[in-house]
């Protein structure tokens, strides 16, 4: 009865067929490390943020009068009110976390080179577009730190020359940051950017199956095949990484928990004190910073004395991650195979990022202010410099099979 059901579908729905392109019979690099349990960790951070989200929304209220107070609601008198709101804003910080470990992963391997160069910005503009979701749901709360922290981001489109102002007064839709601009951020937070980001990841997985996937070695798989066309150094996506990510989603769950029920602040990084205090448009907080995520390309900001050019250097410090493909001429993919001035330059580079990232939830002193402007230098000089130094740096022979 089974199989003649699943015929059936099969004949109006490829549901099999699918099952075995991506799952069953898609071959994987049998080498997969630790750095490959980020891809489907993100993947379940997102489906929490969705499922939580949804019930957030059944007692949330979109309005300048109300946020804060249904917040407060939520978290006392809705039943199970408070674990929802924290699996969702700890699942925000979570979900940083997780996709930067994913980044850093392509990073090392070259998960970003030829032929994935369509995975890679697939996954940018996805990074992009969490960005965007995550700073529309910073003003959802309305605290004071929401509340001021959207100004500040707001206000840096004034710097565009000619159509700055007007667009400012768009994107905000009144004159001032309101309660219209708590809608539209709403809207665009719950409807809106969900929609298109679960597209973009269904086209950045489909993309990575037609390619497939690398691996620690940076070698094609696909070179090296059996007589019955399976990849030697290939194995079946399921069952054997489906187990092997549960032990990743395991480990993943019990840090999760372990912070929502005993640290789901962090210390005023997940959740900053000032956002416990209703949003008031006449007292400004002492320390105005974004959430930790947004940390380094707010440093980036900072560290350049003219705003235009502070959000030019901004923007540019994300865009320019859309070209890395293109910028590492490197004959190796993978830094096992690299030499040892670039494998040093991005372990330099991981530490410059978390530097920057701290530095942007601190006041701007001086000696701070010095700091970001190194880190600035040298988080563009990376990238900047990559067709020279990825050329001229000596590389190691690259095995023929994967090395295990």
């Amino acid at each position: 009865m089974g199989e003649k059901f699943m015929g059936w579908v099969n004949e109006r729905l490829p549901v099999t067929q699918v099952w075995e392109d991506h799952l069953s019979k898609y071959y994987a690099p049998k080498n997969f490390n630790f750095w490959y349990f980020f891809g489907s960790l993100a993947l379940l951070v997102l489906v929490n943020q969705i499922l939580t989200g949804i019930w957030l929304t059944m007692s949330y209220v979109p309005s300048a009068e109300a946020a804060f107070a249904s917040v407060e609601y939520i978290m006392r008198d809705v039943e199970y009110g408070w674990i929802l709101r924290y699996m969702h804003s700890t699942g925000a910080s979570a979900f940083f976390v997780v996709v930067y470990f994913h980044m850093f992963r392509g990073l090392i391997y070259g998960s970003y080179r030829k032929p994935r160069e369509l995975v890679w910005i697939f996954g940018m503009a996805i990074y992009l577009l969490l960005m965007a979701e995550a700073f529309m749901g910073y003003l959802l709360p309305w605290g004071q730190m929401s509340y001021w922290g959207a100004q500040v981001i707001i206000s840096l489109f004034g710097a565009i020359p000619v159509i700055g102002p007007d667009l400012q007064q768009w994107i905000r839709g009144d004159f001032l940051i309101s309660g219209i601009t708590l809608n539209r951020f709403f809207a665009l937070h719950v409807v809106a950017l969900p929609i298109v980001i679960l597209g973009l990841v269904l086209m950045h997985i489909i993309a990575l199956h037609e390619v497939g996937s690398n691996n620690p070695d940076g070698i094609e798989i696909k070179k090296n095949k059996g007589p019955d066309g399976i990849p030697l150094d290939g194995i079946p996506f399921h069952p054997y990484y489906t187990v092997k990510d549960i032990v990743g989603v395991v480990v993943f769950l019990f840090v999760f928990c372990g912070v929502i029920f005993f640290y789901p602040e962090m210390g005023g990084y997940f959740l900053e004190h000032a956002n416990f205090e209703e949003a008031n448009s006449l007292k400004t907080p002492e320390h105005i910073a974004p959430v930790w995520y947004f940390g380094a390309f707010y440093t980036i900001l900072r560290a350049i004395p003219d705003k235009l050019m502070g959000v030019v250097g901004m923007g540019g410090a994300i865009a320019i991650l859309f070209v890395l493909p293109w910028l590492d001429r490197s004959p190796v993919k993978s830094w096992r195979y690299k030499g040892g001035f670039t494998r040093a330059l991005i372990v330099l580079f991981a530490i410059d990022f978390i530097i920057l990232t701290w530095l942007g939830t601190k006041p701007a002193t001086d000696t701070y202010t010095l700091i970001a402007r190194i880190g600035t230098v040298f988080y563009f000089g990376f990238f900047l410099l990559m067709p020279w130094y990825s050329v001229w740096d000596k590389t190691k022979p690259v095995p023929e099979r994967v090395t295990g």
